[in-house]
């Protein structure tokens, strides 16, 4: 059958959706890091790293503030971890993660080498 399709949006649609999105991520960022803030005041940055103890998995997790790394309870980044978690379900919390409130950029945080070391050049590869 002959069914009408768009196949074309006009430019001004697309600028309306766009500035909708920018609108609902601006809000979920401001949400998250006063969530944050409510968590552990002064909170900037959350840093999770999978570890384990004892042979269960578990999860080591780090919060920053301006000035440095944030005396926290338990209860406090546990808290800041499920957040995060609820905020991201599709993230894989099986590698470490950076978590910037001011952005709300989830970052993959693997440690890297530098460049002169030569460890990222892999031997008898073609290059």
């Amino acid at each position: 059958m002959n069914t009408p399709q768009i196949t074309r949006r006009p430019r001004a649609v697309l600028a309306i959706k766009g500035a909708q999105r920018a609108r609902a991520r601006t809000r979920f960022v401001r949400v998250v890091a006063r969530q944050l803030d409510q968590i552990a005041p002064g909170t900037i940055r959350v840093h999770t790293t999978p570890t384990t103890h004892h042979g269960r998995a578990t999860r080591a997790v780090v919060l920053y503030s301006a000035s440095g790394t944030l005396p926290t309870t338990r209860e406090q980044r546990s808290a800041a971890y499920g957040l995060l978690s609820r905020a991201f379900p599709e993230a894989d919390w099986d590698r470490a993660r950076t978590y910037d409130a001011a952005t709300g950029v989830l970052a993959v945080d693997e440690p890297t080498a530098p460049a002169a070391l030569g460890l990222d050049a892999v031997e008898g590869a073609a290059q």
